[in-house]
């Protein structure tokens, strides 16, 4: 499904991008996932989508940091951003 399809971009993207500023960093930072996307009844589309990082670390601040910098890379968040209420945080 293309909605579904625009999600696993969104985050293949956004992840691909947060995976690469922890190896370049050698962040101890592992076990990184990422979820989310909230539908609309009519016409259907999404109208909110919230991706929340969910990572192992002792290094919050480090993390929040580094998703920071990985939103910012992201082709496609910068794509959506402005088209729909796009949300990125850490949990």
């Amino acid at each position: 499904m293309g909605g579904e399809l625009l999600l696993v971009a969104l985050g293949g993207c956004f992840l691909s991008n947060l995976l690469a500023a922890i190896r370049a960093r050698e962040a101890p930072i592992g076990e990184v996932r990422v979820v989310e996307g909230t539908l609309a009844e009519a016409p259907p589309r999404y109208r909110q989508i919230r991706m929340e990082v969910q990572a192992r670390t002792e290094d919050r601040a480090l993390l929040e940091k580094l998703v920071t910098m990985a939103e910012r890379a992201c082709i496609v968040a910068n794509t959506l951003r402005g088209g729909v209420d796009l949300e990125v945080r850490v949990v």
